[in-house]
């Protein structure tokens, strides 16, 4: 799949997060196929509401798409059925949220980050960790050309070079400096408490706290 080529995006999940990447994408021109536990004539009538312009499907239909983002609750990840992935690219858009997720063993036991755990269920898949540190209320509002000043950055970790070069077309195009942070497992600096996702950086301030990171993790 050439990042030129992308043209159809399926979300599994129809929350804040996956509602407002839908938008985007829609408003980058991109058809958006959308999934969630529902059947798909229900979800229709959710998505008047959200995202009109999205197509409700079932979550095979989703998948079958150019590009998956995942923006269900992270819990749930066990649920998707890894046959389905097998040569996808997927976005991995979920954070562990104690609140949302409860208190789960196998990611409170397992000293990997959640998108190595992830990648590990849907094995056959391309995974890439990106999208999970926007707020659900600034991936419209904070969307800007590119060559903007002051362009908002978003990193992406994952272990298949290509499958970070598109997913990084598809950020760009959602309005957003993609900025490589490494291998899945760097996905880590990505998460809940860290100072990349507390926070709005640049490329160039991105990069830096990237390369803090990798420094402090060596030392």
């Amino acid at each position: 799949m050439e990042a030129e080529r992308l043209k159809t995006v399926g979300i599994l999940g129809a929350g804040r997060v996956g509602a407002a990447v839908a938008r985007q994408a829609l408003a980058a021109g991109y058809r958006v196929r959308m999934a969630t536990a529902k059947a798909p004539h229900e979800l229709a009538l959710a998505l008047q509401l959200v995202a009109p312009e999205a197509e409700a499907v079932t979550p095979r239909e989703a998948v079958a798409t150019d590009l998956v983002v995942l923006a269900i609750p992270l819990h749930r990840y066990a649920t998707l059925s890894p046959e389905l992935f097998d040569g996808k690219i997927v976005i991995d858009a979920m954070n562990y949220w104690h609140p949302t997720d409860g208190a789960v063993l196998d990611l409170d036991s397992d000293h990997r980050s959640s998108s190595e755990i992830v990648q590990d269920h849907l094995y056959g898949a391309h995974v890439v960790k990106t999208l999970n540190h926007i707020a659900f209320r600034d991936v419209e509002a904070h969307a800007r050309r590119a060559g903007s000043p002051g362009r908002r950055a978003l990193a992406l970790a994952g272990d298949h070079d290509e499958a970070k070069r598109i997913a990084g077309t598809f950020i760009h195009h959602l309005g957003y400096d993609p900025v490589d942070a490494g291998p899945l497992s760097a996905g880590r600096v990505l998460e809940p408490g860290t100072e990349i996702f507390n926070g709005v950086h640049t490329a160039g301030e991105l990069r830096k706290l990237i390369e803090c990171a990798r420094i402090v993790a060596h030392a």
